[in-house]
């Protein structure tokens, strides 16, 4: 196993050469170096984010050649190596963190560094934010989320129209209380969709928030490292450019089911039953925890009679869970409107190969097609169907094999939030989250960090910076598939193909650690 420490080894006295290879106690250049790639990635969004119809900032003024032809090319240049940056920097924090040479503290100093441009940044890899708005402008103006799109306003056309033309139409997939959030947020920013997107990452960083306060303590229950934890679930790509930059609100719900999670841990059940239901009207995934914290509360209470501990903890949790379940959706939407429920169907609009029921379903397809002209639905229609039935089976099996509670449920409980992520269509990168996450507070092999490294970078660049998907870019997944696999690399040894050795004129070895952290 990896180990590491929360306060940082200063390293002995020995040859110049070996003080060298020793990172500082403070990576002062590592954040430095993530800093000005998201520095790079917020001014490039301008030009290849998710730009807004009529910016009032640039619009069609002198700077606009940023948007076209050889500026947006120039701007895309610019926005990938930014990225570039900060996974160089994310990696090399993980290394320093994986030999124990620095705690937790400058790991989250990198990520509010890293984070910081990204606030004001427009919209990276997805154009969801707007959705957000434009459902919160919906119910500001009396009409129902969950019964028609935002194309239905008649006010705010600057909200409505930078909503991706795919849910112009499609009613809200999300929980009614996280569309209270957006309505409050519009009422403040009104058509000011640049205020409306800070806002959001504003409000999101309660979720943030959340998660740096829990961690550090799950940790201490469920076994991990912290800094690695903190590598892992606030540094990540995946939190910085997918959670922040986006900004989506899978982030916001993690805070309440982190918080929740820790509470169920430390014996306070009836707080952690109401913070994931809380988590779970912001994003109906969180429901997924809900069943193996039943059989945590069941555990905790007192006796061997199994079977009458769980009926008890399953009847409060229940007790709890419906109250603040209405009161909640009553208090955001002024009735008990289940519509987001049937809101869950619009996402599954989204079919590509990454939702692999969907991918094999494709796959299945074009072999046929080959022989006949047949079309693409019924195949990836019926693979989406067994994969459900096969995720059912999945989350049945992992909640009864959590029957004995404490860590080991907790354990399952984020592989079904990930198996929640891959599984159903569609499978969109920020959905990792929800299990990695949790996830990060156990203990990790050094080379299961290296395959997170490879998925992290790959999900991040899956989509165009415009929100547009480019999974069928062959030679750009090729490229993508080569920078994860790279990236994975260098977390197990730096510079693995020698590149920045051969470039300085040194050999691979002086760029090791001076003691390999053991696997």
């Amino acid at each position: 196993m990896a180990t590491t420490t929360d306060t940082p080894q200063t390293p002995s006295a020995g040859s110049l050469g070996e003080r060298l290879r020793v990172p500082s106690r403070f990576p002062y250049r590592t954040i430095a170096m993530g800093t000005i790639g998201s520095t790079l990635l917020m001014l490039a969004a301008l030009g290849a984010g998710g730009i807004l119809i009529r910016d009032p900032i640039l619009g069609h003024g002198p700077l606009s050649w940023i948007r076209y032809g050889h500026g947006r090319i120039l701007a895309n240049t610019m926005l990938y190596s930014g990225f570039a940056l900060i996974i160089w920097a994310w990696v090399r924090l993980g290394r320093y963190a994986l030999a124990g040479r620095i705690g937790s503290r400058p790991i989250v100093i990198a990520a509010a560094c890293w984070m910081a441009p990204l606030l004001v940044s427009p919209p990276l890899f997805t154009r969801d934010v707007f959705s957000y708005l434009a459902q919160g402008a919906q119910l500001l103006n009396g009409l129902d989320p969950y019964a028609n799109g935002p194309a239905e306003l008649a006010v705010l056309q600057d909200v409505v129209q930078n909503v991706h033309p795919l849910w112009q139409t499609t009613p809200a997939p999300y929980g009614p209380l996280f569309l209270l959030i957006a309505k409050g947020i519009v009422a403040v920013t009104g058509n000011d969709m640049i205020a409306g997107v800070i806002a959001t990452r504003l409000v999101l960083m309660i979720g943030l928030a959340g998660m740096l306060w829990s961690l550090p303590r799950l940790v201490k229950h469920l076994g991990g490292k912290l800094p690695i934890t903190l590598w892992l679930a606030i540094a990540s790509p995946m939190t910085v450019i997918h959670l922040v930059g986006g900004p989506h609100n899978d982030l916001l719900m993690l805070g309440f089911l982190t918080v929740g999670v820790l509470a169920a841990l430390e014996r306070k059940h009836v707080v952690a039953i109401v913070l994931v239901t809380i988590g779970m009207l912001i994003k109906p995934t969180a429901a997924l925890a809900l069943p193996f914290l039943v059989w945590v509360w069941a555990n905790h209470l007192p006796g061997d009679r199994k079977v009458a501990n769980f009926f008890r903890a399953g009847a409060a949790s229940v007790g709890i869970f419906l109250p603040v379940f209405v009161a909640g959706t009553w208090l955001s939407l002024g009735s008990v409107n289940l519509g987001w429920l049937t809101g869950l169907k619009a996402p599954t609009l989204i079919a590509n190969w990454m939702n692999f029921p969907t991918g094999i379903g494709e796959i299945f397809y074009t072999l046929v097609n080959l022989v006949i002209d047949v079309e693409v639905s019924p195949f990836v229609t019926v693979f989406r169907a067994i994969a459900w039935v096969g995720l059912a089976v999945f989350i049945g099996r992992q909640w009864w094999l959590a029957r004995d509670g404490g860590n080991p449920a907790i354990h399952r409980m984020a592989i079904v939030l990930l198996a929640g992520a891959i599984v159903p269509p569609p499978s969109l990168p920020w959905y990792l989250t929800w299990g990695f996450v949790v996830l990060s507070a156990f203990e990790w092999r050094r080379r299961n960090l290296a395959v997170v490294v490879a998925v992290s970078v790959f999900v991040t660049l899956v989509y165009y910076p415009t929100g547009e998907q480019a999974l069928y870019d062959w030679w750009f997944m090729a490229g993508v598939v080569a920078a994860s696999v790279y990236a994975a690399a260098s977390l197990l040894r730096p510079d693995p193909l020698g590149i920045i050795a051969a470039w300085r004129g040194k050999p691979v070895e002086q760029f090791l650690p001076a003691e390999a952290p053991r696997s």
